[in-house]
């Protein structure tokens, strides 16, 4: 139950022969009570047009109506009806509904009947029929179209060597899982098992993991061969179990995912599909059944696979997939609001009250996927208010919470711009890919430039080099990792930033892998597919992949340093290149011929290829550039890159898994200073070219890339002996002046990136 708001003014709404009578006020604003029923008398049948007095906007109508071509020409706010009709839960403050026809628990089904008689009955709007679904800006190319290659190719076979590619083996929450038949599960909420479906099935098709795609196989293959009657999926089925939707919805990404790779496979996951879509649909209408408060904030990522089968296996069922999409909504919470600038709050959240009483829309990890509700709302709204507030939204998360890494910060919820609050894993994940998708819908470059920073940044940051031990919480200035006592978080505990199997919470390390190869930024689109392919950059020039059957020719691409091939069977199409937003004088060479500047439009550089093979060698300069952070200090950039001192550090073993002993759980300790201010005026950026990249890439003195700068030491304090105390405003020098080497954050364990300045 909530409120609908907005600040509308005055609708008449007024409906022909056996409908009903509907008007909307602007003030006051009560809420809304789901629970009663419709009285008989409700719905009115009539004869002829009936207008009543109020509101005003009705007597205009019943005035103009024979000159007019439609109602909605009676009052401006009508300019919107068809999303009031379609989306009354983000749109308007107040709906008062003559005679309590909204009294009703079954609000989303008098709705929808509002928008069939709208098609039916077209003069009322001028031919408006029923809702589709708006298509993508950018449409990704299905998994195993995109081969990794060169060193994201080693990053994958670090992941498969590390822990995500060896929890099936002893970690008993993969290992022992009730989705397969076990017994495992940590929740009631069932999600480790689909987390780590989910995550394992791009890994083992990117890698050709012959041991995971046969994992994942058998996985789907139960889940599916288990489902009963109803068209329930999961480990419910055949227990008492609570049922609830939310563990499902990444089991569905996972799917989708397997047909991709193995088309053989469609038939059978879209069938299962549509079976749970009809029993969701039906629990959704006796009053939400199966959204707890996690799933009331997650209804956008089951709306995302609807979407997929709405537009790729419809069977006939597009209303049922929009109704049940609109019903997810309805009973979920209102993103809308928590991305307006009236309500997002504006610094850590420990000490602000919700105004919405629901704590869980400012939860990190909910924020992360609620990023997607918006634009997945705008496909079957057609609203551009919910586009506007998302993109909106996403500026608000990074101006009052964001971190130079990339990410923001939410030591389980917002926790403001102090560099020693922490960022969980889980949050960085799902933001890749809520910035992936909000560019493939928006497609505004600033969120593919932004996953971008993550990808290289907050993303490695927090895992070891070998992958074999992660992290609950990262800080952006982190002088220990170990067991804190006290701690700066709030709501998590003293192991939430210890490098181990599951600190503070058992967070899957397989999540990491569900940022498929594609939502990698950036993109290069071909304009024959329609489709984006991931361009990753390594100081512009290190990343690589291969790409083959795009429509149904061979398309081979790889990136090496400074040239990118391409070889295609199309003659005269154009290919779009990336060209981020740190690119600073870039140049593109064609065919050996002269270096031109690059001219993007939207952040894509068009290039001509012709029939045969195409040679283009695109360079991409950057910048050294600082931020301004709290308390006076500096972050430092390189293209993509944030760079930070990294502290010389000893490492202690605090446990270790009986089952695979790589699995360990490790306390880092400084062993060198860390209180420095810099001069931000010597910066220089270093680079060697070696043969080959080193692997694991992102470890410490692994980099090619570095900046120097001047420096003298300061009294910095700590919190205890856990956490550095904010970075001093104007310090003064405690000693002579130094170099200091800084390297790319990804690479440090522990680290300072928010400098106080000389």
């Amino acid at each position: 139950m909530r409120a609908i708001s907005t600040a509308a003014a005055i609708l008449g709404f007024f409906v022909f022969p056996s409908l009903f009578v509907v008007s909307v006020l602007g003030a006051p604003s009560p809420t809304i009570q789901v629970g009663r029923s419709v009285t008989g008398s409700a719905l009115q049948r009539r004869t002829t047009p009936f207008f009543p007095d109020q509101p005003p906007s009705c007597p205009i109508c019943a005035q103009d109506y024979p000159s007019m071509s439609s109602c909605a020409e009676a009052a401006p706010v009508l300019q919107n009806f068809t999303n009031i009709i379609f989306n009354p839960g983000a749109f308007i403050d107040v709906i008062k509904c003559q005679e309590n026809i909204l009294n009703t628990p079954n609000l989303p089904a008098v709705v929808d009947g509002m928008r069939k008689v709208c098609a039916i009955e077209s003069t009322l709007l001028g031919n408006v029929s029923n809702v589709d679904v708006a298509p993508k800006k950018y449409l990704t190319l299905p998994l195993s179209q995109v081969r990794p290659a060169g060193w994201l190719l080693n990053q994958l076979q670090v992941q498969t060597n590390g822990l995500a590619g060896h929890e099936h083996e002893f970690y008993h929450w993969v290992s022992g899982t009730d989705w397969t038949g076990g017994t495992q599960a940590y929740s009631n909420l069932e999600e480790a098992g689909s987390y780590w479906f989910n995550g394992m099935v791009p890994n083992g098709v990117l890698v050709n993991s012959t041991v995971l795609n046969q994992k994942t196989l058998d996985f789907l293959n139960y889940v599916i061969d288990h489902q009963d009657s109803t068209g329930w999926l999961g480990p419910e089925v055949g227990t008492s179990k609570p049922r609830y939707l939310w563990g499902r919805y990444p089991f569905f990404f996972g799917a989708i995912q397997m047909t991709e790779a193995h088309p053989e496979l469609t038939d059978k996951v879209v069938t299962a599909m549509h079976k749970f879509v009809s029993l969701a649909n039906t629990m959704l209408k006796n009053n939400g059944t199966g959204v707890e408060p996690w799933a009331a904030t997650r209804w956008e990522d089951f709306v995302i696979s609807l979407q997929w089968l709405y537009d790729n296996h419809p069977n006939g069922n597009q209303d049922l997939l929009i109704d049940t999409m609109k019903r997810l909504k309805w009973t979920g919470v209102p993103w809308e609001k928590v991305f307006s600038q009236q309500y997002f709050p504006t610094t850590a959240v420990e000490r602000t009250p919700n105004p919405f009483n629901l704590p869980l829309t400012w939860h990190g990890v909910n924020v992360a996927e609620g990023l997607k509700a918006l634009p997945s709302t705008y496909r079957f709204t057609h609203n551009q208010t919910d586009l506007d507030v998302a993109s909106k939204g996403w500026d608000l998360l990074f101006q009052y919470h964001g971190r130079p890494s990339g990410i923001y910060a939410a030591d389980e919820y917002l926790a403001g711009l102090e560099a020693v609050r922490g960022t969980e894993l889980c949050l960085v994940v799902e933001t890749m890919f809520s910035g992936s998708y909000l560019y493939q819908i928006i497609g505004d470059p600033k969120f593919a430039d932004r996953v971008e920073r993550i990808t290289y940044n907050a993303l490695p940051a927090t895992l070891t080099g070998n992958m074999w031990s992660r992290q609950y919480l990262q800080q952006q200035n982190q002088i220990a990792s170990k067991n804190m006592n006290p701690n700066p978080f709030p709501n998590d505990g003293a192991y939430s930033n210890v490098f181990g199997l599951e600190p503070n919470y058992p967070q899957l390390p397989s999540r990491v892998a569900e940022v498929r190869l594609e939502r990698i930024p950036d993109y290069t689109r071909s304009e024959v597919s329609g489709a984006p392919v991931p361009r990753t950059v390594l100081d512009n020039d290190y990343s690589c992949f291969k790409q083959q059957g795009l429509r149904h020719c061979r398309h081979a691409l790889s990136f090496q340093r400074h040239s990118d091939y391409y070889d295609h069977c199309f003659v005269g199409i154009h290919i779009l290149c990336p060209n981020s937003s740190w690119v600073s004088g870039g140049t593109i060479a064609i065919n050996g011929g002269t270096a031109r500047a690059v001219a993007p439009s939207n952040g894509l550089q068009a290039v001509s290829v012709a029939a045969g093979t195409t040679r283009f060698v695109l360079n991409l300069p950057a910048k050294i550039t600082t931020e301004s952070r709290p308390h006076g200090s500096i972050a430092v950039h390189r293209g993509p890159f944030n760079f930070a001192y990294d502290i010389p550090r000893s490492q202690k073993v605090l446990s270790q898994n009986s089952q695979q002993p790589l699995a360990v759980d490790l306390e880092f300790d400084a062993t060198g200073a860390w209180q420095y201010a810099i001069d931000p005026s010597t910066l220089q950026f270093h680079a060697t070219s070696p043969s080959s990249l080193p692997s694991p890439i992102f470890d410490s003195g692994k980099s090619p890339l570095s900046i120097t700068v001047t420096a003298c030491p300061i009294n910095w304090s700590t919190a205890g002996d856990t956490f550095a105390a904010s970075p001093p405003t104007n310090p003064s020098c405690t000693g002579g002046n130094t170099t200091l080497t800084l390297t790319p954050l990804g690479t440090t364990k522990l680290r300072i990136s928010e400098f106080p300045v000389m």
